[in-house]
């Protein structure tokens, strides 16, 4: 059965898209915890950090935040996060990034 993410990046639902190529699509968050909130979302269905295989699309997620942050003029600063299942506060089954920032983030996170 496809993801919430799939279903977006297929077009089968709608999704503020801002950034796309053959291996990930990255779109905004519906509800955003700083002024830009992306997911970066690999093509490829993979549950999370816990499953991922030695090769595929997910090496792009890295590469594809720094376009993003760039497109995105967080010049500042930004965080890129990761959850891994449901205690850490992953709610899609399906691996992806949080780029956070346009704002001064605090730490820890909590």
């Amino acid at each position: 059965m496809a993801t919430l993410f799939t279903k977006i990046i297929n077009g089968e639902i709608p999704g503020d898209i801002v950034y796309q190529d053959d291996y990930v699509v990255a779109f905004r968050d519906i509800t955003p915890v700083a002024p830009t909130h992306v997911l970066i979302v690999p093509r490829a269905e993979i549950p999370g950090l816990a499953t991922l295989p030695d090769e595929g699309d997910h090496l792009h997620i890295l590469n594809a935040a720094k376009k993003i942050a760039e497109l995105e003029g967080l010049t500042d600063g930004y965080r890129l996060v990761i959850n891994q299942g449901e205690d850490a506060g992953q709610t899609v089954p399906h691996l992806h990034a949080h780029l956070i920032g346009g704002r001064k983030l605090s730490w820890p996170p909590g």
